[in-house]
């Protein structure tokens, strides 16, 4: 396993935590300041008005000057999706690896993803409708490593292959739902900027637990999923009756 601390590469773009704009090479440019000025940029003024010339602009040159390091606004958002995302490496509070159990991994995880949706919240509905490079990769968690970590953590746990990949979904959906609710009632815009081209495929050969599970993960189980996770929301709203009037069903099950 890596050190958490160590930028990834996906593509031509540098996943990596966005702290402020370091200056490099002979113009005080590269990819990681660009990027994380793309994310300060839609912080601060919404992410329908990041143009590649207004992102010049915000960094006090012409926007075509941003095209030696960023091929253009797709590569952009592609960009801003991963700098951000990527921000969990630099959580002190979520781990790649499970110290405490596979409970307390996933808490951990999730808290730390809500924590990005508040920071950014005009970034999060990007990272929620950004067409992944494949459709088991789901958002918010759309790392390679950070799904091959939380599926290690559950194969680890003793979870089957395919119940790993039902967490994943079940897990990633109840992420998605709820902060995409949290972010819109603060007045952001959910709905995607534009209909994006779609990236190719990752290389998984670094990721062996990915490679494994892509027949599970691939699986079109939608309604499944619904069906169930509806089940398990009436379950808990049922508990929140007195004893003597919960559903029967619910009653023999305690």
């Amino acid at each position: 396993m890596q050190d958490p601390d160590t930028p990834q590469t996906r593509g031509d773009v540098a996943a990596v935590t966005p702290a402020g704009v370091p200056d490099s090479g002979r113009d005080g440019f590269d990819q990681r300041r660009i990027l994380g000025a793309a994310v300060h940029f839609i912080d601060e003024k919404g992410l329908r008005s990041l143009t590649m010339q207004r992102l010049g602009a915000y960094l006090g040159v012409d926007g075509m000057a941003l095209y030696r390091y960023v091929p253009g606004r797709e590569a952009l958002l592609d960009g801003v999706v991963e700098v951000v995302v990527d921000e969990l490496f630099g959580d002190p509070d979520v781990h790649l690896e499970a110290h405490a159990g596979w409970v307390d991994y996933l808490q951990r995880l999730a808290h730390g993803l809500r924590r990005i949706a508040l920071a950014h919240p005009e970034v999060f509905p990007l990272v929620a409708t950004r067409p992944p490079s494949a459709p088991w990769v789901r958002p918010p968690l759309r790392s390679l490593r950070w799904i091959e970590s939380l599926l290690a953590v559950m194969t680890q746990s003793g979870f089957s292959d395919e119940d790993a990949a039902a967490a994943y979904r079940a897990f990633s959906s109840f992420l998605l739902g709820y902060l995409l609710l949290e972010v819109s009632a603060r007045g952001v815009e959910t709905g995607p900027v534009e209909e994006p081209d779609v990236s190719p495929i990752e290389d998984l050969s670094h990721y062996p637990i990915l490679q494994r599970l892509e027949p599970h993960l691939s699986v079109d189980v939608a309604a499944q999923d619904f069906e169930e996770a509806l089940e398990a929301l009436l379950d808990r709203i049922a508990l929140l009756l007195p004893r003597r009037r919960r559903p029967q069903r619910l009653t023999e099950h305690k």
